[in-house]
C-alpha cells in the first residue's frame, strides 16, 4: 500500500504544494526565487495545450461531423454549461444575500484605497457588447489565433475544419482522422513526461503565493472568502454530484475520487487549460467518457464552462453593495444575473486579475474604487475557482457521453 502511494503522482503533488506553504510562510518575500520553478512548469504545459486543444476539437468535430452525436454533443453540452453558470449565480446570490459578506467591512480601508489607486483610470469599465463577443470569436486569421493562443478563435476554426473533413470521402477523411488521432497520442506522450516536473512546479507557484501574499491580507475578506467557499461547496458537493448521480452511468463516489488529481493541479496552478491534459486522461482513463466527446467536450468546457468565476463576479458585486450600504433592486439583480453569465464564458482558461467583475459592478451601479483590496488575493480565489470549473467540464462530459451512448 505504501510503495502504491510513493508511486502516485497525485500524493507528491499534494506533498509538493503542503512543503510549498511552509516554505512560502517562513521565507515571506524571499520565497519569490522559487517562483521560476512553476514557471518553467506552466509555460511547458502551455506549449502543448494549444495544439492540443486544436487536434482535439479538429479530431472530435471530423469524427462526429456526419452522425447524429455532433449535434447531441454540442446541444448538450452548451445548454447543461448555462444551465450551470445561471444555477451557480444564483447560489452566490442566495449567499450573499443571506450571509452579507460586505457587512462590518472597515470603510477607512476602501476609502485608503480610493485614495492611493484607480482601478481603471479613464474612468470607463468594460462593456459586454453581445455582437462584438460574437464577432471576436471567428478568426481573421487562423494562423494569427493559434500563434496567439485564442482559445475561442481556435475552438471555432476547429469545428469549420473538422466538419469540413467529415464532408469528405471515406478514404480520404479516415486517413485525416487517423493523422490527427496519432498526433494526439504523440501530445498526450509529451504531456505525460511534463507531468514527471508538476511536483517542482507546484512546489514554486505556492512557495511564491504564499511568501508573496501572506495571510495578513486574507483576514481583511476573510467573510467574502468564507462565503465564497461555502458557495463553491455547495456547487462542487451538492448540485454537480447531484447531475453526475442522475444523469450519468458514473457513480458520485468514483467521480469524487477520480478527480482529485485533477483538481489538485487545478488548484495549484490555477488554469483550467493547464489542468485540461489531466482532465481529459481522467475522464477517458477513469470515468470512461469516450475519446470523441472528451475531445469535443473539455477544450469547450476549459474556455466557456467558468461557474467559480461566476460565482465569486457576482458575490464580489454584493460585497461592494454591502460596503457601500446600497440596496440593490430587481433590476440591479437581474443585471448581475446577466452580466455574471456572460462574463463568465468565453473568461481565458488562465491564471490572472478577472477583471471582467468591473463589468458586473457597473452594469448594477456599483461603485468600483474598492476592487485593488482584492485583486492581492486574485490568485488564492482563482486556485479555488479553477477547482471548481475544471470538475464542471468533467461532469458536463460524463452526462453529455451517457446521452450521446444511449
Amino acid at each position: 500500500m505504501l510503495k502504491k502511494i510513493v508511486k502516485n503522482l497525485g500524493f507528491w503533488i499534494l506533498v509538493a504544494m503542503v512543503v510549498g506553504i511552509v516554505v512560502g510562510a517562513f521565507m515571506g518575500n524571499e520565497s519569490a526565487m522559487f517562483a521560476p520553478l512553476g514557471t518553467l512548469f506552466i509555460q511547458l504545459i502551455k506549449m502543448l495545450v494549444v495544439p492540443l486543444v486544436a487536434l482535439s476539437i479538429i479530431s472530435g468535430a471530423a469524427s462526429l461531423g456526419n452522425s447524429r452525436s455532433a449535434g447531441v454533443i454540442g446541444g448538450i453540452s452548451i445548454a447543461f454549461i448555462m444551465l450551470t453558470t445561471v444555477v451557480a449565480v444564483l447560489i452566490a446570490i442566495a449567499g450573499g444575500i443571506v450571509l452579507a459578506p460586505g457587512e462590518g467591512i472597515d470603510k477607512e480601508t476602501i476609502a485608503s484605497l480610493t485614495a492611493t489607486n484607480s482601478v481603471n483610470p479613464d474612468g470607463e469599465a468594460p462593456t459586454l457588447n453581445f455582437w462584438d463577443t460574437v464577432i471576436g470569436m471567428i478568426p481573421a486569421n487562423p494562423i494569427a489565433a493559434l500563434a496567439e493562443g485564442n482559445i475561442l478563435q481556435i475552438i471555432v476554426f476547429g469545428l469549420f475544419l473538422g466538419f469540413g473533413i467529415a464532408a469528405l470521402a471515406e478514404p480520404r477523411r479516415g486517413k485525416i482522422i487517423s493523422g490527427l488521432n496519432g498526433l494526439l497520442e504523440a501530445l498526450v506522450w509529451c504531456i505525460e513526461k511534463v507531468m514527471w516536473v508538476a511536483p517542482i512546479g507546484v512546489f514554486g507557484l505556492m512557495a511564491d503565493a504564499v511568501g508573496t501574499f501572506g495571510f495578513d491580507i486574507l483576514l481583511r475578506i476573510a467573510n467574502l472568502l468564507w462565503v465564497y467557499l461555502l458557495c463553491i461547496l455547495v456547487m462542487g458537493l451538492l448540485v454537480y454530484p447531484l447531475l453526475v448521480g442522475t444523469m450519468s452511468r458514473v457513480s458520485i463516489r468514483t467521480f469524487l475520487k477520480e478527480m482529485l488529481r485533477p483538481q489538485i493541479i487545478a488548484f495549484t496552478t490555477a488554469s483550467s487549460m493547464v489542468t485540461l491534459p489531466v482532465n481529459m486522461e481522467t475522464c477517458e482513463n477513469k470515468l470512461g467518457v469516450s475519446k470523441q466527446t472528451s475531445g469535443f467536450v473539455l477544450p469547450l468546457g476549459a474556455t466557456i464552462n467558468m461557474t467559480g468565476n461566476a460565482i465569486y463576479y457576482t458575490l464580489v458585486a454584493l460585497f461592494f453593495a454591502q460596503i457601500y450600504d446600497i440596496d440593490l433592486s430587481m433590476s440591479q439583480y437581474i443585471a448581475i444575473v446577466v452580466v455574471a453569465s456572460l462574463g463568465s464564458i468565453g473568461q481565458a482558461g488562465v491564471p490572472g486579475p478577472t477583471l471582467l467583475v468591473v463589468a458586473v459592478l457597473v452594469a448594477a451601479g456599483i461603485p468600483i474604487e474598492g476592487l485593488p483590496l482584492l485583486y492581492a488575493l486574485d490568485r488564492v480565489f482563482d486556485m479555488i475557482r479553477t477547482v471548481l470549473n475544471i470538475t464542471g467540464d468533467a461532469v458536463c462530459a460524463v452526462v453529455t457521453d451517457r446521452f450521446v451512448k444511449k
